[in-house]
């Protein structure tokens, strides 16, 4: 194993490392949280020195506040030098919610005397069967007179067994309001009315021996590689067939992904500098008293990083299998290890190439692709993350949401929500929506990009084209932030390429990658609304910026309580120039969940996707470089 890359992430001794520090020299006591420690990743401008030097110049980035004033600070600190080299204070911001702050709000709830009389009222009164699930405001729907609070605001659910499915039971109407600082409960809205219809019976569970039918039987498929997988984990290098890229990971974004190249001949080319999700808007589009504050930022308000979960061979992942271990760490910054956190392993992905020729005959080429993963559970959702590398340089990044619906119930047997579906006798499923921003640092042969808006149109009829056959592509650089800000048009199959003019291919035109969008769809909300006020970035498909040390994410830094959206809606006012220079591709996709039936009680996976495709970024296809199947050769 190397030694330590800059971009390798913090490591357990690390993050007990910087939180020690930042304890001694700013006094941070008992009565304070850290809400993420994290590498401070070196500038990109510095990182060839640093390696080329063999220094690893080791920060971190904390952020911390004290409960008992509710201020909140961040902190540089050097590893290497033993002390804080910055503090800033945040005035007015609410750093992310925590892992502790969800299980001792669980926990306060489920003893809180309130809570039990309101159950109870209900028919409830196994308290070890309550789940209380906690989720976070925004500034805008906080009540006037907990304003300035750290505050959250809870449903409640009961499982039917000590093994039954929580979210199977939903305690409509009943909803707690905590000041997290002191872990109170501020106040309980309690809509239940004496005489109401009991709760419906309905069929929610999923564990095998509590559902009421026999699951359909599959024989055994094993996937093996005898001779041993084919790619190479050196640290967090890997390499595979001609790629090459670092392996990160942190609080926020879960998996990262560095310095991606492709080794072209003798030259290891680089793709892109860095790709991540930034955030994850999901915003529930019912109004009613149960559904109206449930607008999460899965990844700013809780972390994907923190919510990553272990994988396990032969459920989560099939074949020969390498897995990395993540760490991460608790509010009081302690870390915490996350085994089997990244799964890396090869599949066979069909056919990649094939021709029958009557005199060469059958020669075919099978495709098989490197696979980079993670999974994540954001309460009642899962999360199921892919990158895929080809071996033709293709780029697919797929994730699957799939786990438990929220429910509630209907206002009367056998009515038709309006915004939502019946999914079981008297309870419904939400409409909502999941906007996932990808942000793509892309450096194409070199930092100096231009990226070219493409549109198909049907070439006038007329002249040498009397049978209007003719289709021409348009392909129109994008020079400032303002012109950056792109929608999806299926109409022209809009795609964006990402070139560099100043690199010519063989042929003489610049190289390039395309980004192939797919699952964009429009926000479809009221600009003035409170969701889209706080995440202006579901605004637009695409928005394309300079590259900037300190833009990392596009609904701002803390979107927790927060009222506007301070990140890309507010970098991009300066419309600055996006032409021949670094730039960052912001990309806006995700699922718009109109629920059925079929979703309830376990929810299919619903499988999104986005490619990054070389265009020009070659003089001949890679995938001409891939050995025949075995068995290829014959007559047609």
């Amino acid at each position: 194993m190397t030694d330590s890359h800059p971009l390798d992430p913090l490591t357990a001794d690390e993050i007990r490392q910087a939180a020690a520090i930042v304890r001694r020299d700013q006094n941070v006591g008992e009565t304070w949280r850290f809400a993420s420690i994290e590498l401070k990743e070196p500038a990109k401008a510095d990182l060839p020195a640093l390696v080329a030097a063999g220094r690893t110049r080791r920060e971190a980035l904390a952020v911390c506040w004290n409960r008992a004033d509710g201020e909140a600070y961040r902190a540089t600190v050097s590893l290497p030098g033993d002390e804080v080299t910055n503090w800033e204070h945040l005035p007015g911001q609410q750093p992310n919610m925590t892992v502790d702050e969800w299980h001792e709000c669980d926990e306060m709830l489920r003893a809180h005397p309130d809570v039990a009389r309101a159950l109870a009222r209900r028919g409830v009164t196994d308290m070890s069967l309550v789940l209380t699930d906690m989720w976070a405001y925004g500034a805008a729907l906080v009540p006037e007179r907990y304003q300035g609070r750290r505050i959250g605001w809870s449903d409640v659910w009961y499982r039917g067994s000590e093994q039954g499915n929580p979210y199977a039971h939903h305690v409509t109407g009943l909803h707690p309001v905590v000041d997290l600082n002191t872990m109170t409960l501020l106040e309980l809205e309690d809509a239940y009315e004496e005489g109401a219809a009991a709760d419906p019976e309905v069929m929610g569970e999923y564990l095998p021996q509590l559902i009421p039918m026999r699951l359909r039987e599959v024989t055994p498929l094993h996937i093996t590689q005898p001779e041993g997988v084919g790619f190479t984990l050196d640290g967090h290098l890997l390499s595979w067939q001609n790629w090459e890229l670092r392996i990160g990971f942190n609080h926020r974004e879960g998996l990262v992904l560095h310095q991606v190249g492709f080794r072209d001949g003798d030259r290891l080319r680089s793709v892109a500098h860095r790709l991540s999700f930034a955030e994850m808007v999901v915003p529930y589009r019912d109004a009613s008293p149960d559904h109206y504050r449930r607008t999460a930022f899965d990844i700013g308000e809780w972390g994907l990083g923190f919510m990553t979960t272990s994988l396990s061979l032969g459920c989560d992942c099939l074949g020969e299998i390498t897995y990395l271990d993540a760490v991460v760490h608790d509010s009081r910054g302690e870390p915490r290890t996350v085994p089997n956190a990244i799964c890396i392993h090869e599949e066979d992905s069909g056919v990649g190439w094939k021709h029958v020729d009557e005199r060469a005959g059958v020669e075919v080429r099978r495709a098989r692709r490197l696979v980079v993963s993670f999974h994540v559970t954001v309460a009642n959702y899962e999360y199921l993350v892919y990158w895929r590398f080809y071996q033709d340089g293709n780029i697919e990044c797929e994730v699957r949401a799939t786990g438990i619906l929220v429910t509630s119930h209907t206002a009367a047997p056998g009515s038709r929500p309006r915004n939502g579906t019946p999914v079981d006798q008297g309870i419904y499923a939400p409409f909502h929506q999941h906007f996932i921003v990808a942000r793509l640092d892309l450096d194409v042969d070199g930092a100096a990009n231009t990226v070219y808006v493409t549109e198909s149109q049907a070439a006038a009829v007329g002249g040498d084209d009397p049978y209007g056959l003719g289709l021409v592509v348009k392909s129109t650089p994008l020079r400032t932030e303002a012109e950056g800000k792109q929608d999806y048009d299926w109409g022209t199959q809009r795609g964006w390429k990402v070139t560099n003019d100043n690199v010519p291919n063989g042929l003489g035109t610049p190289v390039g990658y395309k980004l192939v969008p797919s699952a964009a769809f429009p926000p479809l909300l009221d600009p003035a609304s409170p969701a889209y006020q706080r995440a202006q970035v579901i605004g637009h498909t695409l928005w394309v910026t300079p590259y900037h040390e300190d833009e990392r994410w596009p609904c701002g830094d803390f979107p927790n309580l927060s009222e506007h959206d301070s990140g890309l809606a507010t970098w991009t006012t300066a419309d600055r120039s996006i032409e021949n220079t670094d730039v960052v591709l912001w990309y806006v996709f995700g699922i718009h969940h109109v629920t059925r039936p079929e979703d309830w009680p376990v929810m299919p996976s619903d499988i999104v996707s986005f490619w990054l495709k070389p265009f020009g970024f070659f003089d001949r296809s890679p995938a001409l470089d891939v050995p025949p199947s075995h068995g290829s050769a014959g007559t047609p």
